[in-house]
């Protein structure tokens, strides 16, 4: 079992590194994330070291060998602006498409939600990038419930523009085409849960009963279509789900005084 003050001591270097341009998320020896509830109390001691500024959450419903994929979303969420800023991986920018579930009234603690009321409580869906950072070093043999402490590679949330709820909640495939100067990709995107709200349904209950609440205006993002797509920087993009939306965007490097 982690002591307490370890747990500290590991969530605030792991929330550091979040504001360095080159991180290293690495951990000493003796700082050893010993289980999936240990790495859970670590993100919970971020929040409070981001003055529980929660933007919203990124998941998946529960993995067949056991692992959750949770994560809170603590960089405030950039919404369908023309620039993005992000750090960058190799003057890349590393995004991953899905779709956001904007909560309209909060999810409180310590109570039970039907699928049916989940749905009467989100007030918008949205296109959406996940923006993504490794932090971790490339010779670290990061252990999933390290990967878990840190976020799950979570650098922030862009909300792109208003869809249609109702054929969000239905969206288990889309077709995806990315659009950067005079080159375009396809991909026939499939949610990871087949269902974009079946980790949504999961995860509030799975919040909720550890007593943590989902405030109004949170966004939920629960997998991505197609993957970690790697795009240029500076450069106009294009993104288009068929049947759903389009959104244009380019990427600038982040800085720390932004």
């Amino acid at each position: 079992m982690v002591q307490q003050t370890n747990i500290n001591d590991i969530a605030k270097h792991l929330f550091s590194q979040r504001h360095c341009v080159k991180p290293e998320s690495n951990l000493l020896p003796e700082q050893h994330i010993d289980s999936i509830e240990t790495a859970l109390e670590i993100q919970v001691a971020m929040i409070a070291l981001n003055q529980h500024n929660v933007t919203g959450w990124k998941c998946l419903t529960p993995r067949d060998n056991g692992d959750l994929i949770v994560a809170p979303i603590l960089a405030d969420a950039i919404v369908n602006q023309q620039e993005c800023a992000i750090l960058s991986s190799a003057q890349r920018a590393l995004i991953e498409p899905e779709i956001a579930f904007v909560v309209g009234q909060t999810f409180e603690a310590h109570r039970h939600y039907s699928e049916t009321e989940i749905n009467q409580q989100i007030s918008a869906t949205h296109m959406a990038l996940e923006l993504i950072q490794q932090r971790f070093s490339r010779d670290y043999p990061a252990t999933f419930v390290e990967k878990l402490a840190d976020g799950l590679s979570n650098q922030g949330l862009y909300l792109g523009p208003e869809i249609d709820i109702a054929k969000a909640l239905m969206a288990s495939k889309i077709q995806i085409t990315v659009t950067q100067q005079q080159t375009t990709n396809t991909y026939d995107g499939c949610h990871p849960c087949d269902l974009p709200a079946s980790p949504l349904y999961w995860l509030v209950n799975f919040l909720t009963t550890r007593g943590i609440e989902i405030t109004a205006g949170q966004a939920i993002i629960t997998g991505s279509y197609c993957g970690v797509l790697k795009v240029d920087m500076d450069k106009p993009l294009q993104i288009e789900y068929q049947g759903l939306g389009k959104m244009s965007l380019s990427f600038s490097e982040l800085s720390f005084s932004q």
